[in-house]
């Protein structure tokens, strides 16, 4: 090709023009189509983590989802930074729970059960290192084997086994716990209790699949409801009877710490298909009657409520119960009373269970005493440290129609979507989030390839939203415990209920209400954009760290600024990481960070693999 000079002459292009003008064109095709995209964060970024996704192959990124500490030996017979480092904890703080301290719970008044509610430390006196596992810790045993047997190094405390040996909650056997299924009010063993239950109330239909244990115990209920397709969310205080709710998560049932006391419970309004008390130790016909009216708040309407030991057919146990007569058959007649004013129908006495059933029907309810007030509707599910009050929360009515039997529950439309009850969503939204959370778990299993197997049972979901990763890794050998954060923009979490699943509100800025080493998988999304200007990363990812077990997992989805700070952090903490792109694409902003959890002890033993040599995970003995 050749152009016009300013003499008039032809004179021919340079190659080297040429070549720039071409290398000019792609560089600003490439550069408009890398705006377009809304990546923006550079191409050195995006090329990185391709090559640490490696095809989403985690092995070659060196990241092993596999334990190494089964208990072989148990029979029952970088942003250009140094990374933060964070100091192991004492050995002494290994059951380190932040906020039910003992020593500070003695603190508080001991009416209605204040000091043993939470009561987190401040800021300044917050723990800032490592959660240690005790000596000789394991991985438990897979479920359903971890129903009955929990290995005895990871929580080695006897009192229960002394102190409940009459009740068959717990027997110790060298190197395990064994539990046989029994408990306060059912020594012969949960099964059996059941059956019992199930002459009144419909576990075999999927009509009842969630269940509030109230004063769970070890939470055998829970833990034999499961084979029946009931799940429990079961909740006991911290207190002289040591390690229940430990034991719980132990054995692989949900469970977290908590008491009926001044505060309300962390959830919406109808959330339960069942609330169940057996010899709990709740003042059910005091405080005008105050506990069952917040029982009642969470128990949907058709929804059972059983209550199990005093003072229930007194007549013929006041004796062995060692209480008077009088007594006994006033608290029989106040809780028929506050029953009755619930519209709950008495629906039998059999031996010392009794069984109410909250109406459906309002019209058939009887007059209220005047005294009693409504409760406030203006925000119903505001419920984080509010205060229990003395009222009761209208039945709403079936807006969006009524709840399907589970399994069919799961997938079917929930009624507080179809009824517009949550803001921004509909029916056809809803749908699209949920097939994005099948597409999400499907590349998540691409990389962890023991994702629906025995290695996952305890599953922590800390920012749930409609539940649609629990829906999509939906499994009778897990369960998910889905956290709607009291920062997130909407309340979804009766959502969560309406489709069959369990769940609870927190503010991650704070401690949860569970034990160290209780899960074995936690996922995250977009949790720590949500708390950016809210608390420290630091503190957040500790509190992680202290709840995930030994060689857990860890998977993380959130903009790539905020998780190579994550990744950053991670690497202080012992964990090993891998980042991968978004499924769509490698220019979509959005990343998944997987970790895992090294294995080490408070006694100094660390994982021989992590020491450069290789070892086999052999499976438990039973």
């Amino acid at each position: 090709m050749a152009i016009k000079g300013n003499s008039g002459e032809y004179r021919a292009r340079s190659p080297l023009a040429m070549v720039i003008a071409v290398l000019l064109c792609c560089f600003f095709y490439v550069l408009g189509a890398w705006q377009h995209s809304g990546y923006g964060k550079g191409d050195r970024i995006a090329v990185a983590v391709t090559r640490q996704t490696a095809c989403a192959d985690a092995s070659a990124a060196g990241l092993s989802f596999e334990t190494h500490h089964p208990g072989a030996n148990v029979t029952t017979s970088g942003l250009g930074e140094p990374p933060p480092t964070f100091a192991p904890c004492a050995a002494a703080l290994a059951d380190h729970t932040p906020c039910h301290d003992q020593d500070r719970a003695m603190k508080f008044p001991r009416k209605n059960m204040v000091y043993r509610e939470r009561h987190c430390p401040s800021d300044d006196k917050r723990l800032r290192c490592l959660v240690p596992a005790p000596p000789g810790y394991v991985t438990p045993f897979p479920w359903p084997k971890s129903r009955d047997y929990v290995p005895y190094a990871n929580a080695p405390y006897k009192s229960l086994t002394v102190e409940k040996a009459v009740q068959n909650w717990v027997q110790y056997e060298g190197a395990v716990f064994r539990f046989p299924g029994g408990g306060t009010q059912f020594p012969h063993g949960a099964d059996k209790y059941i059956d019992q239950l199930a002459n009144v109330v419909p576990f075999a239909d999927g009509t009842v699949r969630t269940v509030l244990d109230t004063g769970c115990g070890v939470a055998s209920l829970g833990a034999y409801l499961d084979s029946r397709g009931v799940i429990a969310m079961s909740f006991a205080p911290r207190d002289s009877h040591e390690a229940q709710v430990q034991f719980a998560l132990e054995r692989g049932v949900p469970a977290f710490i908590g008491v009926l006391g001044s505060v309300k419970l962390p959830f919406p309004a109808r959330s339960f298909d069942m609330a169940h008390c057996s010899r709990c130790l709740i003042h059910w016909s005091g405080n005008g009657g105050m506990y069952m009216m917040e029982v009642d708040r969470v128990l949907r309407p058709g929804g059972y409520w059983v209550l199990s030991g005093p003072p229930i057919n007194w007549k013929a146990n006041y004796r062995k119960w060692e209480r008077t007569e009088e007594d006994l058959s006033g608290e029989q007649k106040r809780i028929d009373e506050y029953a009755e004013m619930l519209c709950w129908e008495k629906l039998t006495e059999m031996s010392e269970v009794g069984v109410w059933r909250k109406r459906t029907d309002t019209a058939a309810c009887p007059a209220r005493p005047a005294e009693v007030r409504t409760c406030d509707q203006a925000n119903p599910d505001d419920v984080w440290y509010k205060n229990m009050e003395t009222c009761i929360t209208p039945s709403a009515a079936a807006a969006g129609g009524e709840l399907q039997p589970f399994p069919a529950r799961l997938k079917a439309v929930p009624p507080r979507i179809s009824s517009g009850a949550i803001p921004g969503f509909t029916v056809e939204s809803y749908e699209e989030e949920n097939r994005q959370w099948e597409k999400h778990v499907k590349a998540y299993r691409k990389v962890n390839y023991k994702l629906d197997s025995e290695r996952y049972r305890n599953i922590l979901d800390m920012n749930a939203g409609v539940g649609g990763f629990a829906s999509a890794l939906f499994s009778p050998k897990s369960w998910v415990m889905n956290v709607v954060p009291t920062a997130a923009e909407l309340s979804t979490l009766g959502v969560i209920y309406e489709r069959g699943l369990i769940g609870i509100y927190h503010d991650w800025c704070e401690a949860f209400s569970t034990y160290p080493r209780t899960y074995d998988l936690i996922h995250a999304n977009g949790v720590f954009s949500l708390y950016r200007d809210r608390c420290k990363m630091e503190d957040i990812m500790l509190e992680m760290d202290r709840i995930l077990r030994p060689e857990g997992t860890v998977i993380l989805r959130d903009d790539i600024d905020v998780l190579l700070q994550v990744q950053r952090v991670a690497t202080g903490m012992r964990w090993k990481t891998m980042m991968a792109n978004h499924e769509d694409s490698p220019h979509i902003p959005e990343k998944v960070l997987y970790a895992v959890k090294r294995y080490w002890t408070a006694d100094g033993e660390e994982s021989s693999q992590e020491k450069g040599s290789s070892s086999e995970g052999k499976g438990s003995e039973v």
